[in-house]
């Protein structure tokens, strides 16, 4: 799914008063950490994670892995703050046209 820079500012107005709801600790990125997102992203839609890490390409590696592996969207990242979107079968967001 592409979104278009009118959906992707539409979306991050709406995840900006969001907490993020998975936070990676010390262990990285684990399945058990992927499922809860996954799970997390089937239920809200639009979520925040939060993504500590030492270095600025380790923390991009592992957003990406994020966004591959749930096949979701990446909306926004500012600093240690991922925010991806993944309609649902019955979505709740309505995006703007194209």
């Amino acid at each position: 799914m592409i979104l278009t820079n009118k959906q992707k500012q539409y979306l991050t107005g709406l995840a900006h008063p969001l907490k993020a709801v998975v936070q990676l600790g010390n262990n990285g990125l684990t399945e058990g950490v992927l499922a809860e997102i996954d799970s997390a992203l089937s239920h809200h839609e639009l979520i925040k994670v939060k993504v500590v890490s030492d270095g600025r390409d380790e923390k991009t590696l592992i957003m990406d892995a994020i966004v591959g592996e749930t096949n979701s969207v990446k909306v926004q990242s500012i600093g240690n703050v991922l925010v991806i979107y993944k309609p649902s079968k019955e979505p709740t967001i309505k995006l703007p046209r194209k």
